[in-house]
């Protein structure tokens, strides 16, 4: 009935976010564009832009049924995609501060040319 009193999805810290996604209780789902992504990444991050997420694009069979949490640069775009997956029945939860604060916290990123991954 009033919508604009109910909460949206929660929202992590980088730490908790690592904690839940490396031990296998939750996928952690990067939604920035690709140019994004290859530059540097969290180890096991599944990779899903959200341009392509809000076109209606699905889950990967590995997230089916677990706990999503959402990541993006600063976290921005990772607050609509885990409401964007709530709508849509999945558990779903954000990154705040994004791939930004989750490198600043000295959590492990990968990728990129050198292999040691950049956050852009």
């Amino acid at each position: 009935m009033f919508s604009f009193l109910r909460r949206g999805p929660g929202r992590l810290t980088p730490a908790q976010a690592h904690q839940q996604t490396s031990d296998g209780k939750a996928v952690l789902l990067d939604v920035r564009e690709t140019p994004e992504w290859e530059a540097g990444y969290a180890p096991g991050a599944l990779h899903l832009p959200l341009s392509r997420l809000t076109a209606g694009a699905s889950l990967t069979a590995v997230a089916q049924g677990k706990p999503v949490v959402a990541i993006c640069r600063s976290g921005n775009r990772s607050q609509q995609a885990a409401k964007l997956l709530a709508g849509r029945g999945v558990e779903a939860t954000d990154v705040t501060g994004g791939m930004t604060a989750w490198a600043r916290e000295g959590l492990p990123v990968t990728g990129g040319q050198s292999g040691g991954g950049v956050i852009a």
